[in-house]
């Protein structure tokens, strides 16, 4: 999946960085390759309400994207969620 160090996610807690249910933004140990912060996008299962994975950030400039625009989780969701809706459709001439 990626290159983590395993000390790093045993001993590592998830750190929760902002929250937008169903999504939310997490720091999850450090990459091993590079040693810099691993930020992940997690979604919570509509049963159990539980977190997992669904996307890896590159890095911290694109979870600052995602934290901003409210659309893009949606967009990176794999789950198909719709995103970037008009409001209105105008016929262009």
């Amino acid at each position: 999946m990626n290159d983590l160090d395993p000390k790093s996610v045993k001993t590592t807690e998830t750190i929760i960085i902002h929250e937008r249910f169903p999504y939310r933004f997490v720091q999850k140990g450090h990459i091993q390759l590079n040693g810099k912060p691993d930020f992940r996008l997690q979604k919570a299962d509509g049963y159990t309400k539980k977190y997992s994975d669904i996307y890896l950030f590159d890095n911290g400039e694109q979870l600052l994207l995602a934290i901003e625009d409210k659309e893009y989780p949606k967009w990176l969701d794999p789950d198909g969620v719709p995103c970037y809706v008009r409001d209105t459709v105008s016929k262009n001439k």
